[in-house]
């Protein structure tokens, strides 16, 4: 398949979360900032707006010493990571830890119209629902997805952006039927948008999609290595010359 470069990276934190990494948190900020008259950087946990007694993390860790650690709940937030001075503003009447509680597709309603419209936070929720995250809390910490969700999190970012290449690796892992038909749907558009979009996977739906195919084997493993095909989806099927041409021939009924 053509493709955009992204490869979801393998380090990450904690207090990261879908509204950090996207860019999302920003006018989000700056909306209860102006809605309040104060500082944005209040509605921040990773700044001035943390709780003091865990440090904007939520959670209070304690040293087990030979055992392992463990995290509890900060007993005085409550989990909700913000001083209980900023948790007073509100906009839109919630405040930023229980906006921060919302799912990407109530977010997308909340911030489409009413008084907390906001045009700049609403269309990078809409791509996070396009690439079927709309289940996701967008403050859940990033260390609960896993990885075919933060690639899905990271093609999101690049949906807005103009050319280039992405790099996804098995991006349908733990995706439902109808949700690898959006994902598929998704990468249709990217790549009319100019993008290269490279895809390495076994799901054979994917495989099926594709502009072109690059087979590697003969076998799995230390019995792999070589390529073994390249060429159309259809030319793979018709030459049957590979496990992979095979078992693709069986899907698509040919």
């Amino acid at each position: 398949m053509s493709s955009p470069s992204t490869r979801a990276g393998s380090a990450v934190s904690r207090r990261s979360n879908p509204a950090t990494y996207t860019g999302l948190l920003e006018p989000i900020r700056k909306a209860f900032a102006k809605a309040n008259g104060v500082k944005p950087a209040l509605f921040s946990a990773n700044s001035e707006g943390a709780c003091p007694a865990c440090n904007g993390a939520g959670v209070v860790y304690t040293d087990l010493g030979m055992m392992a650690g463990i995290a509890t709940p900060c007993v005085e937030c409550d989990g909700k990571r913000f001083d209980q001075s900023v948790l007073g503003y509100q906009l839109g009447g919630k405040d930023i830890s229980q906006v921060l509680g919302m799912s990407v597709a109530e977010a997308v309603a909340f911030f489409a119209d009413g008084p907390a419209a906001l045009p700049a936070a609403h269309t990078i929720l809409a791509r996070l629902a396009d690439v079927g995250l709309g289940y996701l809390t967008i403050g859940q910490p990033l260390t609960t997805l896993s990885g075919g969700e933060r690639q899905r999190l990271k093609l999101a970012t690049h949906l807005g952006e103009r050319g280039g290449i992405v790099v996804l690796d098995e991006p349908t892992t733990g995706l439902h039927l109808a949700d690898v038909a959006q994902l598929l749907g998704l990468l249709d558009r990217l790549v009319d948008s100019g993008k290269t979009v490279v895809v390495i996977e076994h799901h054979q739906a994917v495989m099926a999609h594709a502009d072109w195919i690059i087979d590697l084997g003969p076998g799995a493993g230390h019995d792999g290595g070589r390529i073994v095909f390249e060429g159309t989806p259809a030319d793979l099927v018709a030459a049957r010359s590979t496990l992979t041409g095979q078992h693709l021939a069986t899907y698509v009924g040919a």
